[in-house]
């Protein structure tokens, strides 16, 4: 998978090896990622009606916290934040708190954004149950939103594009805060044709942008796979450009640049494509996180445990303001000596919950533990492929009682961000009927 503009980041700057997630997927990683303040245990009952998905951990950021961004404005910072993430910007999960600047890039995913008509010679080609409309329904509403991309781009090409533009009209006004949230690389893979020709040149075949390895041909599965290298790639471009605006403008030798993904996907890694929460492997919970400071260093791997609530203090000491009362820590002293972070970290995704080290990562259902532990043995397997819990009985109690003491609870856990019927009912996609008589003639408005 070719990413030379992310390289070269590397080479330029510290890349934490052993980043993971706190609390997964999409919302409670931001919400670690804004404030410091982890995400998990889930402990917060906000409203989540109407909001899809609404699971555990899919809620606002709580008042009482303070996001990076408002403690920039504090300090004197211009901040913005330029995203296509549309999750933030739903009722109730407005994001946007502390950022004098903010853009929404329209039509990621199912941002229901655009309307019309969708027909099934289209569909057809995206996927392998054209006449299901129910099942197409994120799909449909995709496809309505990308008639009104930018030719040839992606929301994530023109999120960045919106991002160098605001670059360029405020680039003198510092000091500045720039918050880039690009959505991809994540499903829809769907990249300017191109990219994904890129790593399968010559296919005909469908392009099945919402990957599902069920039902598909093993060439249509090497052609997902092409999708995602092909995405990955094309996001790579922007970056580039991003950082070449960057130094055209004079600011690499006074900015702190900081690159941040907030989870992984399989590539049929255990047999399936995409993430969930009791897949916690390293595929899924792991981060990119690399730090280009202007005064290096260069080139530096660090070994270390850190998560996605030490972004927030890592920040701050960078930029020598005073530190939050946050549930992380700085990862900047990591640097010099590495054998100073965790031992240990914890991660949490819906039900299921992580307990992870250098040697072992064990994983359960925590509502209904029973039967559902698991236990891998990193050195011998770093796939973590291979089930070991009967054989050592010994590191599965003590990883378990690591999450108890975590939890402040022995298994089965309860948390009050978790209401009955918080289930989102499914999305349904209604093809109009002919309408009645009395309809006929207007349309209401």
């Amino acid at each position: 998978m070719a990413t030379p503009n992310l390289d070269a980041l590397r080479r330029e700057g510290v890349t934490f090896m052993r980043a993971f997630g706190d609390g997964q997927p999409t919302i409670p990683m931001r919400r670690s990622f804004y404030t410091g303040v982890r995400s998990y245990p889930w402990r917060f009952a906000f409203d989540r009606k109407g909001l899809w998905p609404n699971g555990a951990g899919w809620h606002k950021i709580p008042p009482e916290q303070t996001a990076l961004a408002e403690q920039l404005l504090h300090h004197g910072y211009r901040t913005a934040l330029i995203s296509d993430l549309y999750h933030e910007f739903k009722p109730t999960l407005n994001f946007t708190r502390g950022f004098l600047n903010w853009e929404f890039i329209r039509g990621q995913e199912s941002d229901n954004w655009k309307g019309g008509h969708v027909e099934r010679e289209e569909l057809a080609h995206y996927t392998l149950h054209p006449d299901d409309r129910a099942q197409a329904a994120v799909l449909i509403q995709y496809l309505l939103n990308k008639r009104h991309f930018a030719p040839g781009e992606l929301s994530g090409g023109m999120t960045f594009a919106c991002a160098i533009d605001w670059l360029v009209e405020n680039h003198d006004l510092q000091p500045f805060m720039l918050w880039v949230e690009c959505f991809d690389p994540h499903e829809p893979w769907d990249p300017p044709r191109a990219y994904a020709d890129r790593y399968m040149p010559g296919y005909m075949g469908r392009d099945l942008i919402f990957p599902r390895a069920e039902g598909a041909t093993e060439a249509e599965r090497e052609r997902i796979k092409a999708l995602y290298f092909g995405e990955v790639t094309y996001i790579d471009a922007w970056v580039g450009r991003l950082m070449n605006r960057l130094s055209d403008l004079h600011l690499l030798d006074s900015t702190v640049v900081m690159f941040l993904s907030d989870h992984g996907t399989e590539l049929l890694d255990h047999g399936r494509f995409g993430k969930s929460a009791s897949h916690l492997f390293a595929h899924n919970t792991q981060l990119n996180w690399v730090i280009r400071h202007p005064d290096g260093p260069r080139g530096v791997e660090v070994e270390a445990l850190v998560q996605a609530q030490d972004v927030v203090p890592t920040a701050l000491d960078l930029l020598g303001l005073p530190p939050l009362a946050v549930d992380g820590h700085s990862a900047w002293p990591l640097v010099s000596d590495p054998n100073t972070g965790p031992q240990q970290i914890v991660i949490g995704w819906g039900d299921y919950a992580s307990v992870r080290s250098a040697g072992w990562n064990y994983v359960v259902n925590t509502v209904q533990p029973e039967g559902s532990e698991r236990l891998y043995d990193l050195r011998a397997d770093p796939l973590e492929e291979h089930d070991v819990a009967p054989r050592y009985p010994a590191e599965l109690a003590a990883a378990r009682q690591v999450l108890a003491d975590f939890l402040g609870a022995s298994l089965p856990a309860r948390f009050p961000d978790v209401s009955e019927g918080t289930t989102a009912p499914a999305r349904v996609y209604y093809k109009a009927e002919t309408p009645s008589r009395a309809h006929q003639q207007a349309g209401f408005v």
